[in-house]
Formats: C-alpha cells, sequence, structure tokens
C-alpha cells in the first residue's frame, strides 16, 4: 500500500502540489487525469522519490521513505519520452532490471518472451532501439518496467507516441496485465476516454489539487464539483446558468428545460447545469423532446461523427453527433439536450447531486 499523508511540494513559493492525502492499494490500477501542468508529473516524482514533499509523509507498506531516494525504492518508471540503453539489444534491455536483481537465466529468457510477445517485441530482440521505430522503442520501455516486477510503477503517459491501433490495443490489455502483478500502478494521461478504458480508480487533478479520487466509472458519473467534471470531458463539458423553480428551468424567466426526475429534490434557485457533448443531438427522443433554438458556429467533420460548435443565450456548446453534418456558420437549428443526463452544481461549483446514482 502507497499512503501519502499531507504532502506538498513548493517551488519559488508556489505550490506545484498543494496538501495531498491518497492511499493506494497493491494490485490497484490508478489513473492521475488532469490536463497539462495540472501536477501529474509532480505527483509521480514524490510518489517515486525523485523529489523530496515539502510537507507530508510518504508510506510504502506502513514504513515512512519520505527522505529514501528512488534507487533504494522498488519502483519501475516508464514516461513519454522512453528511455532506452542504445548499445543493448532489445532483449538485454528489457532484461537488464533482472540481470541487477540477480535473476537466474532461465527466468530472464521466460519473462523476457513473455514481455516481448505481450508487446509485439519478438522480431525484434536482436536489434538495437536505434534501429526500431519510435513506438517500438515506448513498447521495449515498457516491457522493461513489466519484467521488473516493482511494488510501484509509474507511467507517464506511455502509449502517446503509439501508433493508434496498437494504443487501442495496449489500453486494453494493461489493466490485466496490472491486475496480476500485485503491485500499485500509477498511470498518468491527459484524456479521459484513456481513463476510462483503463478502469480502476482516477485521481483528477487541477493546477496542483487532487479534486476528487475513487473508482473512474463513479467519479466520471459522479463528480464532487464543476472542475472535476470539466477535467473529466474531451470534447468539454456543456454548461449553462439556469433557475430552478418548481418543476421548471428558467432562463430569464423563460422557461427552457423540464426539471428531470433525478434534479427533482433540488432546491428551488439559481444553479448551473452541465452535460457531455454526446447527451445533446440534432434530433428530438423520448428523453429530449423539448428544441432549443441555437445558433452554429463551426462544424468538424471527423471520419463517421461530426463535432457541431454552436451557441444558446451566450453559452458555447458542441454537439457530438454521428455521422456527417455539415452546417453552416450562422444558421439558427433546434437542439435537444437528454435531460436524463444533467449534472447541477451550485454557486460555488459543488455538486448537487454528489450522491445521487446517474446514468453514465
Amino acid at each position: 500500500m502507497l499512503e501519502l499523508k499531507n504532502i506538498s511540494k513548493m517551488a519559488g513559493g508556489e505550490y506545484h502540489i498543494y496538501p495531498t492525502d491518497l492511499t493506494l492499494q497493491r494490485g490497484s490500477l490508478n489513473v492521475l487525469l488532469g490536463p497539462t501542468l495540472s501536477g501529474k508529473t509532480s505527483l509521480m516524482r514524490l510518489m517515486a522519490g525523485l523529489d523530496k514533499p515539502t510537507s507530508g509523509t510518504i508510506h510504502v507498506d506502513g514504513v515512512d521513505v519520505t527522505g529514501q531516494p528512488v534507487q533504494q525504492r522498488n519502483v519501475a518508471m516508464v514516461y513519454q519520452q522512453f528511455i532506452n540503453y542504445p548499445a543493448l539489444t532489445v532483449y538485454e534491455n528489457i532484461a537488464s532490471p533482472m540481470r541487477i536483481a540477480g535473476k537466474d537465466a532461465a527466468t530472464i529468457d521466460r519473462e523476457v518472451h513473455k514481455a516481448s510477445e505481450l508487446l509485439r517485441l519478438t522480431p525484434y530482440l536482436q536489434r538495437t532501439p536505434l534501429s526500431l521505430s519510435g513506438g517500438q522503442q515506448q513498447r521495449t520501455a515498457l516491457a522493461r518496467a513489466l519484467v521488473k516486477k516493482a511494488t510501484l510503477v509509474l507511467l507517464d503517459e506511455p502509449l502517446a507516441n503509439l501508433d493508434y491501433k496498437l494504443r487501442e490495443e495496449l489500453r486494453e490489455e494493461l489493466p490485466k496485465i496490472f491486475a496480476q502483478s500485485g503491485a500499485i500502478f500509477v498511470y498518468a494521461t491527459t484524456e479521459p476516454s484513456e481513463a476510462l478504458l483503463l478502469g480502476g480508480n482516477t485521481a483528477t487533478l487541477s493546477e496542483g489539487r487532487v479534486t476528487q479520487f475513487g473508482e473512474t466509472i463513479a467519479i466520471y458519473r459522479q463528480p464532487v464539483d464543476l472542475l472535476t467534471a470539466k477535467t473529466f470531458a474531451d470534447p468539454p463539458l456543456n454548461t449553462l446558468g439556469l433557475v430552478k423553480s418548481g418543476q421548471r428551468f428558467l432562463l430569464a424567466d423563460r422557461h427552457v428545460l423540464d426539471v428531470p426526475t433525478h434534479l427533482a429534490g433540488v432546491a428551488d434557485g439559481p444553479l448551473t447545469v452541465a452535460f457531455h457533448p454526446h447527451h445533446l443531438s440534432l434530433s428530438a427522443t423520448p428523453y429530449a423532446a423539448k428544441p432549443l433554438q441555437a445558433r452554429t458556429l463551426v462544424s468538424e467533420i471527423a471520419g463517421s461523427e461530426s463535432f457541431i460548435h454552436v451557441e444558446f443565450a451566450g453559452a458555447r456548446w458542441v454537439i457530438l453527433a454521428h455521422g456527417i453534418h455539415d452546417i453552416d456558420p450562422d444558421k439558427e437549428i433546434d437542439v435537444y439536450i437528454d435531460t436524463r443526463h444533467l449534472m447541477a452544481f451550485d454557486a460555488q461549483g459543488l455538486s448537487l447531486l454528489a450522491h445521487a446514482s446517474m446514468a453514465a
């Protein structure tokens, strides 16, 4: 078990990591999700022992390792910018942590071939890293981390440089590998979709603060605040300021939407509703029957999907629509919100549904 107890990190009088408490269990996959400069790498460096916290302590299996350097910890790390030994073959790169640990030749050979088969490296074992593609070099670094059998494995956007097909395959395979290892895995990413695919637990970060930690799907469905909801949204979350009055949502005293069942118990008054782009559509459904007239800004066609940017009552929204929709700018169109998936937040941005059950 890895425990971060009120740890913080300051530099130049400013917080890089605000005081944080976090407990990660053995055999768990833990995703750090946040945009660039949110503090993911800084937090991982503290976990590894590369940096010492300004305050607080770090414990592994009950032992305080706060001042212990990374060389004395059983930690493996893989970065977006892969690191390999250029003079060694792929086989020897993967085998290197086991040779340092004094493993026997049979164990080394078995583990190298198991990892290389999983990561599609078997044909390249006798090559040197510089003769490989960037994706193959990254897979070599990942394989070396897996065979080390570390207590803590830190992966800082490790799939970012891989081609799409391999990235998707590894995203599906990695949770199975993690579950079998008994190690604590920490995986940093900027992509909400990657966090959802990996599953496990997620800590959402914003400007050095952990805003929420828990089961990944639970945080996606029930963010504790608007900041967390926005962190877990790509394309960006759609929001709108409204006033709840009985069973109606009002905008400038105009009835805009009916209040859905799951928000019926929310107190009347001003609030912010939020919803994901795939819960906004171009056509009516049984759950999105009331049209709102919006003005189109731009349409982006991405293969079999379209991202349609619109403006409604001064708010800019994104619609994620299936199929090709090339809509001219400045056109008035009807849009429909699936109100079953509305989230609601108070004036401080805190969730009014933190403990409610909502569908994804």
